[in-house]
């Protein structure tokens, strides 16, 4: 699903239903916001930043389309339990994907070049765009990894979760090729 995108008038529609004092509204926003952060880290959820932004997008857009909320606490926990059935499915889908990778062999000190040689001419065989994403997606660490992984499922017009599983296929496709090439180098 194509994630929804947030202009600043249904933000500000938003925290006007919150409360008539903006600044009222934005502390209320981001205690919500912490809130939902921490319901996701509850249920051990991957990215739970990410799902509760999603959760939040939701809330907005419904306020936007002009529907009723009479508590928007509620409605937002509501939300994100949907959010979180959600990402639970995709997570199953993942650790499915996970369990046929092929597994990976044991490279000695030795056949460190040749692995290198294999990973390369594999990548070189990968299209453009499949290449540029599967090199994008593993570059930083901890909160700049979550902002470029952002970044490339904007580039690609993806969701975060579609990216994963993409990534995902890339990445055990990469394993086989490298695994048959250096198969290949030590028959």
């Amino acid at each position: 699903m194509k994630q929804f995108a947030l202009s600043q008038s249904t933000f500000d529609q938003f925290l006007e239903v919150l409360d008539t004092d903006r600044e009222l509204a934005g502390q209320k926003y981001e205690t919500l916001r912490k809130r939902i952060v921490k319901f996701f880290e509850w249920r051990a959820c991957q990215f739970p930043d990410d799902l509760a932004d999603e959760t939040l997008d939701r809330v907005v857009r419904k306020v936007a389309l002009g529907v009723e909320i009479d508590d928007h606490i509620k409605y937002s926990y509501g939300v994100a339990r949907l959010v979180y059935l959600e990402a639970w499915k995709q997570q199953a889908k993942e650790r499915a994907v996970v369990v046929n990778m092929p597994t990976m062999t044991v490279v000695e000190d030795d056949d460190e070049d040749i692995r290198y040689t294999c990973l390369e001419r594999c990548l070189k065989e990968l299209p453009d765009n499949s290449r540029e994403m599967i090199l994008s997606y593993y570059r930083d660490d901890k909160q700049a990894k979550i902002d470029h992984r952002k970044t490339i499922a904007e580039k690609f017009n993806i969701s975060l979760n579609a990216l994963r599983i993409k990534t995902l296929r890339l990445r055990a496709k990469l394993e086989h090729c490298v695994q048959s090439c250096l198969q290949k180098n030590h028959a």
